[in-house]
């Protein structure tokens, strides 16, 4: 039960840290209105680097399904614990989006674009293409399986695991988060995606359910492809 909970309260911190930067930039009467894209993606590495320091210890920090199934796929983590830890995750990404939605209540009711409000919890493309928008995703969550098992098998300080891999997703987001916003990650889109469905945030939008298989399927491909290939990288 330490690793399924260390799960939750990681992605928790992953989430409230990530969706809260969307929040600062994208709502209206923020302290961070409109600093831009930079910041989003900086933040968003620093989430994960907090995410996975949180979560390390117990749980070895997948906070992140594609992570899970990808691990499992090149047998590197048991099957039978992958929907316990998929569950914890997406309970900890629903949990954290409610925060952040606490935090920012009167600035989502300031805020007139639908749009912002929905992409505040989870991603959606600027050009909707569905395979366009699939392979996106697919490609960045392979680079992150594929960087992250670099980082661990180069046997790098154990403090530095999570600042390295928070780098990583920073560089992913700067290269490829510009078509899809870069969930990289089913549970950080899907809790709070439904999060969005659910909380009374004024003037909302639906929760684009039509894209929202894109931003879970994709990644759990890409993952275990980014997993693979490192893998046979090391024959």
């Amino acid at each position: 039960m330490e690793a399924y909970l260390a799960e939750l309260l990681g992605t928790m911190v992953l989430v409230l840290l990530g969706d809260g930067v969307v929040a600062n930039v994208l709502l209206n009467r923020t302290k961070g209105q409109n600093s831009g894209w930079i910041v989003i993606t900086a933040a968003w590495g620093f989430a994960v680097m907090a995410g996975v320091f949180v979560s390390l210890p117990l749980s070895g920090a997948h906070i992140n399904p594609a992570v899970t199934i990808g691990f499992a796929a090149v047998g590197l983590f048991p099957w039978s614990k992958v929907a316990g830890y998929i569950i914890a995750q997406l309970i900890g990404a629903f949990l954290g989006a409610i925060l952040v939605y606490l935090a920012y209540v009167n600035h989502f009711a300031a805020t007139e674009d639908k749009d912002f409000k929905l992409m505040v919890f989870s991603t959606m493309p600027n050009i909707r293409n569905t395979w366009a928008n699939f392979m996106t995703e697919l490609i960045g969550t392979a680079m992150l399986l594929f960087g992250v098992l670099a980082i661990i098998h180069n046997e790098v300080g154990p403090g530095l695991v999570p600042l390295l891999i928070g780098i990583l997703v920073w560089g992913i987001g700067l290269s490829l988060g510009g078509p899809t916003g870069y969930a990289i990650n089913p549970a950080r889109d899907l809790g709070p995606r439904i999060a969005h469905a659910l909380l009374p945030i004024p003037g909302k939008r639906d929760s684009d359910w039509g894209y929202a298989w894109i931003p879970v399927v994709a990644p759990i491909v890409g993952g275990i492809l980014g997993a693979w290939a490192y893998m046979a990288l090391l024959g």
